[in-house]
């Protein structure tokens, strides 16, 4: 049925291009954007001024003369002579109940002395019931010169509150006395492998807890409701909308597909979602699609998320070097290398979609070998040649100079942030120093040497704001100022270029570029609309243009009443 809808409103596309056909003439579009600047995404037809819409879809695109015949019987038709029409963003990677937790909890990511990280807990705990969780968070201990928070500052404002907040990159938990409590956690309590309890001088936990070690104390946590889960989602919906998002790949967990699969039972998701789960359940999602499909364009699955390293705020991504500011640490794997080449070559085998977090250039080199052996090895689901695997590393951050090449060579796509780049910068060159900062979020040498590359936000790590990633990409200004001509800036990259990560490759990433990702006959009708047109104004003001208008499926799901 959905396969003979799509035919049927391609040829509706090429009726409409004709205007009549003998004496049959084409019904009205229930939407007619007319007078506009409209960039496509489509490298064969960049630019129109007009585009029409019916049901989900887009059925014809052009100039103001060629949809003129539509107007009349339109449902609505929208002037636009103003700002910029681009097709709808789409974040390649998001936790997405997670952000939408996030919007509602103590909020630290600013918070520049201890002092102010210490009064907002406060704050916040004395809005709670005794016995509530803090969680969420996303504090920066680089915010006030690098020193680790302890349960010992946290305990005295929040007698009655388990607290288990999170650094921003997530890869470090800061937990109170009462949240070890609930966890049984002691100055006993072992580490595990691919993880780290940081302890005192006595071996006593300071309540930092990083990577796999994480697990310890979020055993603890009480598992949200299924009002709570919704509610997230509904609030992590309204407010990507209002930055112009109209899909997201969420890097979650099965709670979190529940969730959608509610959302989506009562036709109530205003998002797409394409959903991975973890890399170790390739049986368990293998069978789920085996029995029940991968979905359709509101939810889709085939997706597995796995680790290969951390964070290099939290000094847990694997490096080849060491680091500049621990000479005796390079970092570690999550997962050793010969359990994550099993599980990838057992999900491939299955014809699952594999995407594996690497940020540092050792853990993104041996995934890049993993890749590669799995890519030379006969393939009895490739009909003819090599399948299209489309292989993801996320983040892809500390690149060796070697590997730019591997990733088109493969055709492995680098799903990258480009906020990550204006924050770490900051600090980054303290932790790698300057000569491994040369190939760091390295957006023009990837798209050099002709590998995809699609970006997304990290949410709830970086703010889910496609804006804010484009200027951040074309810029590369870091946050504190100190780089007004860019942090390493012979990786910035064009506005157009950034588009296209926010689009049409991002929809090539999960599979979906004959879907979504650009505006034309055929796909669907997911756009917005910007105050500004982002091609012609000064790159450091993008970050201060406003989304007008968000359509999904040719439903406005997010209108700004005013342009001031």
């Amino acid at each position: 049925m959905k396969i003979l809808r799509i035919v049927t409103l391609l040829a509706l596309a090429a009726l409409v291009s004709c205007g009549e056909t003998g004496s049959q003439k084409v019904p009205g579009a229930d939407i007619v954007i007319t007078n506009a600047k409209i960039w496509t995404g489509d490298p064969e037809k960049p630019w129109v001024e007009a585009m029409a819409i019916q049901d989900e879809y887009i059925v014809q695109t052009g100039t103001n003369a060629e949809v003129s015949h539509l107007v009349e019987a339109a449902a609505e038709v929208i002037d636009a002579p103003e700002g910029i029409v681009v097709p709808g963003f789409i974040d390649s990677h998001v936790h997405f109940l997670d952000g939408g937790f996030a919007l509602s909890s103590v909020k630290l990511r600013d918070a520049l002395t201890k002092a102010e990280f210490v009064a907002r807990i406060a704050t916040y705990a004395n809005t709670l019931m005794p016995g509530d969780w803090i969680l969420n968070g996303d504090w920066d201990h680089k915010n006030w010169g690098g020193e680790l928070p302890r349960h010992d500052w946290v305990d005295e404002v929040t007698p009655n509150n388990p607290l288990l907040i999170n650094r921003l990159d997530g890869h470090m938990l800061l937990a109170n006395a009462a949240a070890m409590k609930l966890a049984n956690i002691t100055a006993d309590t072992p580490d595990v492998a691919g993880g780290k309890i940081v302890r005192d001088a006595d071996g006593n936990p300071t309540g930092i807890f990083k990577d796999n070690a994480m697990d310890l104390v979020l055993r603890a946590v009480p598992t949200p409701t299924a009002a709570q889960l919704d509610a997230a989602l509904k609030a992590a919906s309204e407010y990507t909308a209002s930055h112009g998002v109209t899909s997201v790949h969420d890097m979650s967990d099965w709670q979190s597909l529940a969730t959608f699969r509610r959302a989506a039972a009562k036709s109530s998701l205003k998002t797409r979602i394409y959903q991975s789960v973890p890399l170790r359940d390739w049986r368990r999602l293998a069978k789920e699609v085996e029995l029940n499909g991968d979905g359709d364009h509101w939810l889709k699955i085939g997706g597995l998320k796995g680790f290969m390293d951390g964070s290099l705020g939290s000094h847990t991504a694997a490096f080849f070097q060491p680091f500049t500011d621990a000479p005796s640490d390079r970092g570690f794997f999550i997962n050793e290398a010969t359990d994550m080449a099993n599980w990838i070559t057992s999900a491939d085998q299955a014809g699952l979609h594999v995407l594996v977090h690497a940020i540092g250039d050792r853990a993104i080199s041996t995934l890049l070998d993993i890749y590669a052996d799995i890519d030379a090895l006969d393939d009895p689901l490739a009909e003819y040649g090599k399948r299209d695997r489309r292989f993801r590393i996320e983040h892809a951050q500390h690149i060796a100079p070697q590997d730019f090449k591997r990733f088109a060579d493969l055709n492995v796509i680098a799903s990258m942030q480009p906020y990550h780049a204006i924050d770490d910068g900051r600090w980054a060159e303290e932790v790698i120093g300057p000569e491994r900062a040369k190939s760091t979020y390295a957006f023009k040498s990837l798209l050099d040497a002709g590998a995809n590359v699609a970006f997304g936000s990290d949410w709830y790590v970086a703010p889910p704001i496609p804006l804010t990633g484009i200027y951040a990409a074309v810029t590369r200004s870091t946050l504190d100022g100190e780089h007004p001509d860019g942090w390493v800036p012979e990786e910035k990259i064009s506005v157009e270029d950034a588009l296209t990560a926010y689009t049409r490759t991002a929809a090539y990433a999960s599979f979906d570029e004959n879907v979504k990702g650009q505006l034309k006959p055929g796909l669907l009708a997911d756009f917005i609309i910007l105050d500004k047109n982002l091609l012609e104004i000064a790159p450091e003001n993008i970050r201060n243009v406003r989304v007008m208008r968000t359509v999904v499926g040719g439903e406005t799901i997010f209108q700004r009443k005013s342009r001031r």
